[in-house]
């Protein structure tokens, strides 16, 4: 699979980014309070059933946020970017940038965009070999700052109701051969929240919970570009 670099946004030296993540919106976008931020990070399943149809509706609610940069990967309900329908989904989005295992940089800050995740009952992207897993993390470039994927890393974010992991091992020993500052996930709804693999800091961003209830607030972290380091921030 060949991995496509997007030109990038030149540097603002000096400059803070303000990042809002969020994930696992199901349709449920206009329920969101979205706080006003530099860049948006979606982290997939914008949709509940993979429909071109609800792939309009969240453009247009993108359209509305007053973000600067919203970066947008699919997961996998997004079955409409994975199917027959890709062509017509992918030029839908039009008000974001969309990342299908690719890198983009904005100001300073390099992004790398991947839907990938372990086998879960055949739906999208979904990889059912640690092998071929592996192979694709590899891609990753080294100098990526932000990592946005679907399914988090192993213990970390990927706890599934009876307390069973079903996280990614090869993701969590990409992660940790990497220099990444902040992966951003979402995928396993009941693990919301912030974690951290040595000096890099993982987040599971879904919004739903594990009753599909948009409940969990967007997590917001700031990106200071000039000391490549993230700072979280509680307030959102």
């Amino acid at each position: 699979m060949q991995v496509r670099i997007l030109s990038p946004v030149p540097i603002l030296k000096g400059k803070q980014m303000k990042l809002v993540c969020i994930s696992d919106t199901h349709g449920f976008h206009d329920d969101i309070d979205v706080p006003d931020g530099d860049i948006l990070i979606h982290a997939g399943d914008m949709t509940e059933r993979g429909g071109v149809e609800e792939v309009e509706d969240f453009n247009r609610w993108l359209g509305k946020l007053p973000h600067k940069y919203k970066i947008v990967i699919a997961g996998n309900h997004d079955l409409c970017f994975e199917n027959s329908y890709k062509p017509m989904a992918t030029a839908i989005l039009s008000n974001c940038i969309y990342l299908e295992h690719e890198s983009y940089e904005v100001e300073g800050i390099k992004f790398f965009g991947t839907p990938y995740q372990p086998w879960f009952y055949d739906w999208a992207f979904n990889i059912k070999t640690e092998e071929r897993r592996e192979e694709l993390w590899s891609q990753i470039p080294n100098d990526t700052d932000v990592l946005i994927v679907h399914g988090p890393p192993y213990l970390h974010g990927d706890q599934v109701m009876g307390d069973d992991h079903v996280g990614c091992k090869m993701l969590l020993k990409r992660i940790k051969e990497s220099s990444l500052k902040l992966v951003v996930a979402g995928h396993i709804h009941e693990d919301y929240g912030k974690f951290n693999v040595d000096e890099t800091l993982i987040l599971n961003a879904s919004t739903c919970d594990y009753s599909y209830k948009p409940v969990n607030p967007p997590i917001v972290v700031a990106y200071n570009v000039s000391l490549n380091r993230i700072n979280h921030e509680d307030k959102n």
